[in-house]
């Protein structure tokens, strides 16, 4: 980060009551990611070249989130920002304009994406769907924005972006086969994705499933008893078998499915937790955004009766 960008970090952090602290090793790249797929990518991505940090860990709602004076902080400190974008992260925009605004380069890793892949749901006013991250195909292309991000902030590193990139869109390519090859397998009737919040809809074009959210695209709206009655009717009448918790957002309207089937004869199950929001726990595979990816769409296969290996891809999911 240049002297002059550093000047400007501090006077705007000192505008808002924050001091930036100097890294521990200045000539090391520091990326800030908001959300755990998009630092994944990028770590992918810099390799040993740059410490990524991630601001929103496991089970965090992005849409939800306010960032902290740490949180600022450590913006502030950065070299490079990158955020999803699409209005996923709508109440840190003032945080990520002001970092902006003292030189930091701040950048949406969905930026590339045409406008003619990307989705637009009636109940989103007119919004892009932020959850790009849920087709492996489309979210390869945010690999090219953090590989050129990286490169414009250290070009002695161009080479090893490059290289890392190219390597990560191969392990991409073969997760997303995959999915195909064990969601293809689930039986038509069956490929009717329940889920607590309407996060699934890129999955669902992406590999042909019908796709229902308890609540809308964002968790800030809520689901009313009109909303659980109809989902009750679709359970009873197209014979769903199971539904699913996602692990940011509560089981309380899901449990209320059950319930409501039930009371009509209709057995429904919880099918598994999936991961939408945030990806699981640092340090484990689904920590990760293939392990996450790769638990969503083996749970998703097996529960609906297709035929997925019992520990997904790399045969590293959980027990």
């Amino acid at each position: 980060m240049t002297t002059l960008i550093r000047v400007l970090s501090v006077a705007v952090a000192a505008l808002i009551g924050l001091t930036p602290t100097t890294s521990a090793q200045d000539d090391a790249l520091t990326v800030v990611a908001t959300i755990g797929m998009v630092a994944d990518v990028a770590r992918n991505v810099a390799g040993d070249r740059a410490e990524v940090e991630g601001l929103l860990g496991p089970g965090i709602d992005p849409h939800l989130y306010k960032p902290t004076r740490s949180d600022i902080g450590r913006l502030m400190n950065a070299d490079v920002i990158l955020y999803n974008g699409l209005l996923l992260e709508g109440k840190m925009t003032d945080a990520l304009i002001r970092t902006a605004t003292a030189g930091t380069p701040v950048h949406a890793v969905t930026e590339l994406v045409d406008e003619s892949a990307l989705l637009s749901p009636e109940d989103f006013e007119g919004h892009f769907d932020p959850h790009l991250w849920m087709d492996p195909r489309a979210w390869s292309r945010t690999i090219e924005v953090i590989r050129d991000a990286l490169a414009d902030a250290d070009p002695d590193g161009a080479s090893t972006y490059t290289e890392n990139a190219a390597r990560y869109a191969d392990e991409l390519g073969e997760l997303d086969a995959y999915a195909e090859r064990v969601l293809s397998s689930v039986p038509e009737g069956q490929r009717v994705l329940v889920t607590a919040h309407d996060a699934f809809n890129y999955f669902g074009s992406r590999f042909g499933f019908e796709v229902v959210g308890i609540q809308g695209i964002s968790t800030e709206s809520e689901a009313g008893v009109r909303d659980i009655e109809r989902l009750v009717d679709l359970l009873v009448e197209r014979e769903i078998r199971a539904v699913f918790v996602e692990s940011t957002v509560s089981d309380r309207n899901v449990k209320a499915l059950i319930a409501g089937a039930e009371a009509r004869g209709h057995e429904v199950v919880i099918g598994g937790e999936l991961f939408s929001d945030a990806m699981g726990d640092e340090g484990t595979y689904e920590g990760t955004y293939v392990g996450m990816i790769d638990h969503n769409v083996t749970t998703i296969a097996r529960a609906l009766g297709g035929d997925a290996p019992e520990r997904g891809l790399h045969g590293k999911l959980a027990d």
